[in-house]
């Protein structure tokens, strides 16, 4: 049974489905840290860029980009980059992914 393609393909992926889209999308260098910075509040550029460890600042502006142009993340003046009423849900999941990295850390020391 053949699957409709929902969106364009990405890298490593050519039927297009969502997950590998968003799998793409967050498999990214810095995706991840920027949108668990900006998990519980937003942020100025120069505060993620610091939240970050300093992160380059085209680096930044790329992934910023990428992420508002998927919906992920908004900015709002003043407060700085946000994530959307869409991303909330992806929060709820980073959430527990980050308490099972936790404890499989301790479980390989």
């Amino acid at each position: 049974m053949a699957v409709a393609k929902t969106t364009p393909a990405v890298r490593g992926s050519r039927t297009g489905r969502p997950i590998m889209a968003l799998l793409d999308l967050l498999g990214r260098r810095w995706t991840l840290r920027i949108l668990w910075e900006l998990r519980d509040q937003p942020l100025t550029f120069r505060a993620l860029q610091q939240a970050c460890g300093n992160l380059s600042p085209s680096v930044l502006n790329a992934r910023l980009r990428e992420l508002r142009e998927a919906g992920i993340l908004e900015l709002r003046e003043p407060e700085g980059y946000a994530t959307t009423a869409l991303a909330e849900g992806l929060g709820e999941i980073l959430v527990p992914l980050d308490n099972w990295a936790k404890r499989w850390a301790r479980q390989k020391r």
